[in-house]
């Protein structure tokens, strides 16, 4: 059995979002939530919320034992961009794309 929860439209590019879940892919709910907490990086706050949200489904719904929970899966796609201009110089400008992703998270009881 496994629980899954998916969190849209973050504001935040998936590049940026991979290299934090390449860090919890595989490991324990609860290890995962010590590393989310203690590295330093922008996606960790969307990703502690999905994690906690992904574990309170699994014990709630599908009720599942929370200590024996790992992440089976993470992995997180691209979302639309939005599309700016910048002013630069002698009347021209330039595009700016603000990324936003799609973050995926599985959680699975241990045999």
């Amino acid at each position: 059995m496994e629980a899954r929860a998916t969190q849209s439209f973050i504001r935040i590019s998936p590049r940026k979002v991979k290299v934090v879940l390449d860090l919890i892919r595989g490991k324990d709910a609860a290890v995962a939530a010590g590393i989310l907490k203690n590295t330093r990086k922008a996606a960790c706050e969307p990703l502690i919320k999905l994690l906690d949200r992904v574990v309170a489904d699994a014990e709630n719904n599908f009720h599942m034992d929370t200590e024996k929970l790992y992440v089976s899966e993470c992995f997180v796609t691209p979302g639309m961009t939005l599309k700016r201009m910048m002013p630069r110089g002698k009347g021209s400008g330039d595009r700016i794309l603000k990324r936003t992703s799609h973050i995926t998270i599985a959680v699975a009881e241990k045999e």
